[in-house]
């Protein structure tokens, strides 16, 4: 078969949104890659993700969409070869891409030496469907040397410091077969990241368990709750550092942010989790809550 009759606009974006490569064209305001049939009908698009933090500069992410009316024709191989060598220009040595599982795009990134790194679930817990006897029984366990703590938007600043330390209970959560080393966290960085999300309009809930012999933080589970309190609210992460496992604070954790927010938003449909297939865990943990699976997702990688 030909080439498709497709026009390909070099322009790619780091995830702050500022250019981190040359701008030639972004038609109709599309940063990536866009294709275009030569009638100006979109035939489809390829995002590409420059990681810029310490010890991510080899990475790249590839967000690649065809139209449907547009698929087997080719344009998806000419997209994904404009985004390859935009990739390789930028001096990445590893490129990952993300596929529904059992969508064409898993066949797709296979056929093209893309192999599978890190397969996540998605689920789903439904504020009408909480079991109160579950939940209480979770919150009625002891925890002896312990006590939790919660807030909202910025970590007070009494519990910054301890916070940005715990954010390395997440530094060995289940990452199979992908090239990621966990960036480190500092004060600054914490407190960036929740006010990008209160520019977002969102807001950001902590719950921490904090070590009452010291006073430090021992774990923390963040969700994200749209601004009107209305819709799905999306958990960010639940961590406890290695020297305060094996105590059920990841389960005390997740119970009080289920009780924390039927408290304060009691129009809330429901609370999202996606979950890392290796991170038996805290699989086991929302299964006991009632989260349900709604689809699954596989990241592949390819190394150039």
């Amino acid at each position: 078969m030909s080439e498709p009759m497709v026009t390909v606009c070099p322009h790619v974006f780091d995830p702050s949104g500022r250019s981190a490569h040359r701008h030639i064209e972004s038609a109709s305001g599309l940063a990536g890659l866009p294709a275009r049939r030569p009638d100006g009908a979109p035939a489809g698009s390829a995002y590409l993700r420059l990681f810029t933090a310490a010890g991510h500069e080899h990475l790249a992410e590839l967000d690649l969409h065809v139209h449907p009316a547009e698929r087997r024709a080719g344009v998806g191989s000419h997209l994904l070869g404009a985004a390859l060598a935009a990739a390789r220009e930028e001096g990445r040595r590893c490129v990952t891409a993300e596929a529904e599982a059992g969508a064409p795009g898993e066949a797709f990134l296979a056929a093209r030496g893309f192999r599978p790194a890190l397969g996540l679930t998605f689920t789903r817990l439904p504020m009408a469907g909480v079991d109160p006897a579950v939940l209480g029984a979770a919150l009625a366990e002891p925890h002896p040397g312990y006590r939790l703590v919660s807030w909202e938007g910025v970590v007070p600043d009494e519990l910054a410091g301890t916070f940005a330390e715990s954010r390395r209970a997440m530094d060995d959560m289940p990452m199979d077969g992908l090239d990621y080393r966990p960036a480190p966290w500092d004060v600054a960085r914490v407190r960036a990241a929740a006010e990008a999300i209160a520019r977002r309009g969102e807001l950001l809930h902590t719950v921490a368990a904090v070590d009452e012999a010291d006073g430090t933080i021992a774990g923390f589970a963040e969700l994200v709750v749209p601004g009107d309190g209305t819709g799905d609210g999306q958990h960010y992460g639940t961590g406890v550092l290695p020297e305060h496992r094996g105590r059920g604070l990841g389960r005390w954790m997740k119970a009080e942010m289920i009780r924390l927010v039927r408290e304060h938003h009691p129009d809330l449909g429901g609370l999202l989790a996606d979950t890392a297939d290796g991170n038996t865990y805290m699989r086991a943990i929302n299964d006991a809550f009632g989260y349900s699976p709604t689809h699954r997702t596989v990241r592949y990688r390819l190394d150039l």
